[in-house]
């Protein structure tokens, strides 16, 4: 399911079947599985694997994992306790540690074998391409895919014990591995290169954690809109455990612990920490009130009481939090901080297979494009998506595959049709110039070879020339050879009734002017079978030319 290494491998073979082979078909057929793979991208959900630390201590394991740290990549689904049973059949004799913390150095130069395992949770590092937000379907890969960063934290209590906040004085110790390649690669475990550890205040804990609270409420969200058969219980679970106050306290701990006046004394550095903290308490009922109305339109009727305790809760709480900290727009504002979501995405936020009226953020996303970014493939400007048309796609074909088709018939000849006349008006709108009275239009018909004339025509011609050259008022113009004209595969023909550059159709002669003879007879078929003809290019002898 790494659909999106299986797209950069099909990027390379394109290039090769377009560019080296031209093995077109091949080319088709890879273009149609990446098409596929973009669209499990969005729609398919994908498990996320853990990955353990993995520590082998004492000088009774082999030298090339001795006193070393591995990061593992877990099976899906696969919890620590399965893990470690499967780590420890490979080692029967070695003993598990109970700490995660470093061990010292007898245990490290002791002769037995010791184990340390434990979970670490991998840190995003989006590529370069993502310089804007984008869908959490597609970030969710690499939150767990081509990573080389992880980090363990451990809760250190610093200072005298406050019993009713715990929060004041909780400070996080966070460790960070880094692996010597990106996981996962050709194994599923990799060394550990380096470590280094960093403290956490606890002001920073708590910023973090409001962050990470709103960042899991927008994607649930994002996932209800996209796929309305999910189960309704994760979301019920997550509303409740923030908006009712008996479960978790809220971020009632944080105000306590840190918008005080003594702390802030104490702690002046911390001024635009709090506010930032501040903004983030506000911004959460946005993503709070988009999550409660999902919830009322997909809660059962057993549930319909839990729902409304925990609306009544969600107005306290929005009351209260807007009076202290101010109003945040509920979804224009929302779509600028995190970005405006892709036209890709529109489609799956707008196809419910139930029948109900479009979310909020649905039309939000739908209103904020003012032009529409899909042009049909004839240069027609399609509509852009109603609210009104609920209908899923494969019910629209079917219900209207009949109109559908007339449609196509009917723009298939307005299509031709239009081609016709813009031909027409360049072929008419050319200025043709006339050759010694040889006027042409270019027509459609479109013929092998320029056919040839008949014999009885070409000899009328040659004599009639032969008079010509021996005629004392004969033109000057006529003595010359007209232009050769190069056999095209187009057709001439001479429209009645147009007057081209001041000569009408009436002033052309009827008879087309003499091919000019060649130096062989063979040119023309043989068709001359007299050798003492007069070429109508040479002149008449001194003695036969008559004064004027």
């Amino acid at each position: 399911q790494m659909w999106e290494e299986a797209i950069a491998l099909g990027k390379e073979l394109a290039e090769q079947y377009e560019n080296e082979m031209f093995d077109y078909e091949q080319l088709s057929e890879l273009l149609r599985k990446q098409a596929q793979f973009y669209e499990n991208i969005v729609k398919v959900i994908r498990p996320k694997p853990d990955y353990f630390a993995v520590g082998y201590y004492g000088q009774g394991f082999p030298t090339f994992i001795r006193n070393k740290v591995f990061i593992y990549r877990g099976k899906e689904y696969e919890r620590r306790e399965d893990f470690e049973a499967r780590l420890l059949t490979q080692f029967p004799n070695a003993e598990k540690m109970k700490t995660t913390s470093p061990p010292g150095d007898d245990i490290k130069t002791s002769s037995g074998q010791y184990i340390q395992c434990f979970t670490v949770k991998p840190k995003l590092d989006l590529p370069s391409k993502f310089h804007r937000p984008v869908s959490e379907q597609i970030v969710s890969f690499y939150r767990v895919n081509e990573v080389q960063r992880f980090e363990y934290s451990r809760p250190v209590r610093k200072g005298e014990k406050n019993p009713d906040n715990e929060f004041a004085n909780m400070w996080i110790e966070r460790t960070i591995y880094v692996t010597a390649y990106k996981l996962p690669g050709i194994l599923r475990w990799f060394e550990v290169k380096s470590v280094f550890m960093v403290e956490i205040s606890p002001l920073e804990n708590a910023i973090e954690t409001m962050q990470l609270t709103n960042d899991k409420i927008n994607n649930m969200v994002q996932q209800h809109l996209s796929d309305p058969n999910l189960p309704i219980n994760p979301l019920s679970m997550l509303l409740n455990g923030i908006v009712d106050p008996a479960v978790m306290g809220g971020f009632a701990n944080y105000e306590k612990a840190f918008f005080t006046e003594k702390y802030m004394h104490e702690h002046p550095e911390d001024h635009d920490k709090i506010e930032k903290l501040k903004d983030l308490i506000a911004w959460q009922i946005p993503f709070l009130a988009e999550g409660i109305r999902i919830h009322g339109e997909k809660v059962t009727e057993a549930l319909r009481p839990f729902h409304e305790r925990m609306e009544a809760c969600f107005r306290q709480l929005k009351d209260k939090v807007e009076k202290q900290y101010g109003v945040r727009a509920v979804l224009s504002s929302l779509d600028e901080r995190r970005g405006s979501r892709p036209r890709s995405m529109v489609r799956s936020f707008t196809m419910p297979s139930s029948s109900r009226p479009l979310s909020v953020a649905s039309v939000s996303s739908l209103s904020s494009d003012s032009t529409p970014s899909r042009p049909g493939s004839d240069g027609f400007v399609l509509e852009p998506l109603l609210p009104k048309k609920m209908h899923s796609r494969s019910q629209d074909k079917l219900d209207k595959d009949d109109l559908d088709k007339d449609k196509k018939e009917k723009k298939k000849e307005k299509r031709n049709s239009k081609h016709q006349e813009i031909f027409d008006k360049e072929f008419k709108s050319t200025d043709i110039s006339l050759q010694q009275a040889e006027a042409v239009i270019l027509s459609e018909t479109i013929s092998p070879l320029r056919p040839q004339r008949p014999k009885s025509q070409v000899l009328n011609a040659m004599s009639s020339e032969r008079r010509f050259s021996v005629s004392p008022a004969a033109p000057s113009s006529q003595l010359s050879p007209p232009p050769i004209t190069p056999r095209t595969k187009l057709a001439f023909s001479i429209q009645p009734n147009l007057e081209l550059n001041g000569m009408s159709s009436s002033d052309i002669p009827d008879v087309p002017p003499p091919l000019p003879l060649k130096g062989s007879t063979a040119d023309y078929g043989n068709l001359m079978e007299s050798q003492d003809l007069i070429s109508p290019t040479t002149s008449p002898p001194a003695h036969q030319r008559v004064s004027p």
